[in-house]
């Protein structure tokens, strides 16, 4: 490496991917989580360069996510810092084939994305022909992917299978839940340690209480405390004699045109235009939605277009800059020290790994300053998620097939009946009118209704109530932990501006009560809106934005209590009493084959002799996959010599064995987890439930009585045995009578007692 010395924990990254590429014991799969600001791309080169000496004809493929353009920047630092090695693009690959030696970077979106020539057949040799030519020279790769989270697509597996390399290193910012392969992982705390990544992130500084007229002021206050720590930390850099003009970020939600030219048009009156080059923009249409758009603001401005006047640079002119979301990932630029994050409605969230691209030191060092050694975000969104990579692509999927003896096992299924429509719309209007009423004790005058609402804690009113983050955090997880710190916000409704957040709230019911939009719409208008609907189902008498305040504020209320109505209706058989269409029937045969993930690398691995399957086993039933009842189930019905077939169905699609449960208000499909067949011939089919865990339900399924339900009613229907399976302190226990959540109500009897089956010596 030319002038740069590596950290410890850098030299020790290096270390270990040299040493696991080098050992054939070593797993193929390596995965290294590094935080944002910790020299990941220099790590890599790093890497490569050591790697290369030792092994000079291999060749290194170095794929990067299609935004920011992060494959020119990773090509531009190892020519920096390694100028001796060879590196080439996708280019390259295709005009001369793969080249021993040579890294090559590659974008993601650029062989991955459709019509693309680069894997279509064309006059020249596309890129897996170059492969296949490489694999005939006996060359060898080494695959990097960067960014790994990013770029799970089936084609892109295609493509890392033809590479077939003999060791994937797979790099990202994001958390890794569980790493199946080798495994490194960088701390935050040591990056911090060595002064390259900032100490402390404060998120909404000085903002704690606030009171805006109009969604706007929301945008030009963020943007003038925004301004106003730009201006301090401009100061203090000049007072430690460093040549650095702090940049401020502005990441807007969506292409949206008349946000952007409200925040450009603020900017300009304080000063900061694209005529004097203190605001740039960079925005580009990412996806459908910014495509259906057809946003004016697509381009760059004041971004610069050579290394000498990049916006990147320490004391480039520019210090606003307004983008979307390509600048999330990969873009570097450690002059930004403040994220202005600004929001379409107000239940947007905020990916915590977006403060990433703050926390880069630009002298990778700490000056012993608060106003320095900080970064800030200013936003109001009230979610934030932190995005942690479950396996990334470190499991595997094997296909296989049916036997041939369970090929005769045949079952009925239902499926919806759509060929009219499915309830009576007064009838449920009056069931909920009947609910609030009831719960609440409502009467028929909607001014005493609101009191009483009101003392049940609704909110009522023309302002909207939030919360917002505040406060100073060290790490990214700390950033999601519980114990986080809030300011209150109040905005006046604008039934313009606040339509979004009123039909995300309406969504949310309509999901729970299984009505369109409009319906759900409907209803609730006929419930709460003055001069709407019929008038003796009336509970209040709002005006239009009394309206939006009520259901906006009290959404997680009117949740809960949608979702006791239905909880209401099983109990008390409304069911019965509202006209449904008859469900749809046809045969259900098991699929011939299926394909199951599994975790590579497993010791131990049986097979599963009672699985319908061949080859099923042990590695496709870990606790990546299935939850405890279910393991504990196949295991169960593995070691017992009574059960001759196990088929564990798929979770949707028209291929599996599905019934069909009434809520009160729609028909709905399920998918039972298994299907078991005993010797005798006998079907029994299982549903598998959360269990209990120190007298807690584990079961978070809200249907889970309607389920059952409808399995008891479609199994005796049909001739099948049927039963919910929940684990309790390792055993299993089954219900096949009548619904209870209560695992120690004698309706729950260990799972052995009904099978009447006894462990065999398998």
């Amino acid at each position: 490496m030319i002038d740069l010395k590596l950290k410890n924990f850098q030299e020790n990254a290096v270390d270990f991917l040299f040493n696991k590429t080098t050992d054939s014991k070593a797993k193929p799969k390596i995965i290294l989580q590094s935080p944002t600001g910790s020299g990941k791309t220099i790590i890599l080169v790093a890497y490569i360069e050591k790697y290369l000496d030792y092994n000079r004809d291999d060749i290194i493929c170095w794929f990067c996510p299609g935004k920011g353009e992060l494959e020119e920047q990773s090509m531009q630092k190892m020519k920096r810092f390694a100028p001796d090695l060879k590196s080439g693009s996708l280019n390259d690959v295709i005009s001369s084939g793969f080249i021993s030696g040579t890294t090559y970077f590659i974008n993601w979106e650029t062989i991955t994305k459709k019509d693309n020539v680069a894997i279509q057949d064309s006059e020249r040799k596309n890129l897996f022909e170059r492969i296949a030519e490489a694999h005939r020279a006996g060359k060898n790769f080494i695959v990097i992917i960067d960014e790994e989270h990013q770029n799970n697509t089936s084609k892109a597996d295609d493509i890392i299978a033809s590479i077939n390399a003999k060791y994937e290193i797979r790099v990202s910012a994001t958390p890794v839940k569980r790493a199946v392969g080798e495994f490194h992982e960088i701390s935050e705390i040591d990056v911090i340690n060595q002064g390259l990544i900032t100490r402390f992130m404060y998120i909404n500084k000085d903002l704690d209480s606030v009171k805006v007229d109009n969604p706007k002021n929301e945008a030009e206050l963020l943007l003038e405390k925004a301004d106003q720590v730009r201006k301090e930390i401009a100061q203090a850099y000049v007072d430690v004699r460093e040549d650095i003009r702090p940049l401020v970020l502005i990441q807007f939600p969506n292409l949206n045109d008349e946000l952007i030219e409200f925040v450009e048009n603020k900017l300009n009156s304080m000063g900061y235009t694209y005529e004097n080059k203190l605001l740039a923009s960079w925005f580009s249409a990412e996806n459908k939605d910014d495509k259906d758009r057809k946003s004016k603001k697509l381009g760059k401005i004041n971004i610069g277009t050579s290394v000498e006047d990049s916006i990147t640079n320490k004391n480039a002119t520019p210090v606003f800059l307004l983008f979307k979301q390509a600048l999330a990932t990969g873009w570097d630029c450690p002059r930004a020290k403040i994220l202005v994050k600004l929001r379409e409605n107000m239940n947007d969230t905020f990916e915590i790994q977006t403060l990433g691209r703050l926390r880069r030191m630009p002298n990778a060092k700490h000056y012993g300053k608060d106003i320095l050694d900080c970064s800030y975000l200013y936003t109001f969104d009230e979610k934030y998620k932190l995005d942690v990579i479950k396996a990334g692509g470190a499991f595997e999927t094997q296909r296989v097939f049916l036997k041939e003896e369970a090929k005769s096992i045949k079952l009925k299924k239902e499926f919806r009946n759509f060929d009219a429509e499915y309830v009576d719309e007064q009838e449920i209007r009056y069931q909920i009118f009947q609910f609030f009423k009831d719960k609440y004790s409502l009467g028929t005058v909607p001014k005493e209704n609101k009191i009483r609402l009101e003392n049940n804690r609704f909110i009522f009113g023309t302002t909207l109530k939030r919360s917002y983050l505040t406060g100073k955090y060290s790490t990214l997880s700390d950033v999601s932990d519980e114990n986080t710190q809030h300011g209150t916000m109040e905005v006046k409704i604008s039934t313009h501006a606040h339509g979004i957040d009123l039909q995300h709230c309406v969504g949310i019911i309509k999901k729970l009560i299984g009505l369109s939009y409009d319906k759900t719409n409907q209803i609730l208008k006929t419930l709460f809106r003055e001069k709407f609907g019929n008038d003796k189902y009336k509970l209040l008498n709002l005006n239009l934005k009394e309206f939006y305040g009520f259901i906006i504020n009290n959404i997680q209320r009117l949740k809960e209590d949608f979702s006791s109505f239905l909880e209401q209706t099983i109990k008390d058989n409304l069911n019965d009493k509202i006209k449904k269409l008859p469900e749809k029937i046809e045969e259900f045969s098991i699929p011939l084959e299926e394909y199951y993930r599994y975790v590579p690398y497993e010791n131990n691995i049986q097979n599963i002799e009672t699985n319908v399957y061949k080859e099923y086993n042990s590695s496709m039933i870990t606790d990546d996959f299935r939850s405890t009842s279910e393991r504990l189930f196949e295991k169960f019905c593995d070691n017992n010599k009574n059960v001759k077939y196990l088929y564990k169905n798929g979770n949707s699609g028209q291929q599996y064995l599905s019934i069909v449960y009434d809520t009160v208000l729609k028909q709905r499909l399920f998918y039972p987890d298994y299907v078991v067949q005993l010797n005798d011939g006998s079907i029994w089919i299982i549903e598998t439930k959360g269990g209990e865990f120190q007298g807690e339900s584990k079961n978070i399924d809200p249907q889970a009585e309607n389920k059952f339900i409808a399995l008891k009613k479609f199994s005796q229907k049909n001739g099948y045995k049927f039963g919910f399976v929940r684990d309790k302190n390792n055993e299993l226990f089954i219900n096949n009578t009548d619904y209870v959540q209560d695992m120690n109500n004698d309706k729950w009897i260990p799972i052995k007692k009904i099978f009447d089956i006894v462990p065999s010596d398998k």
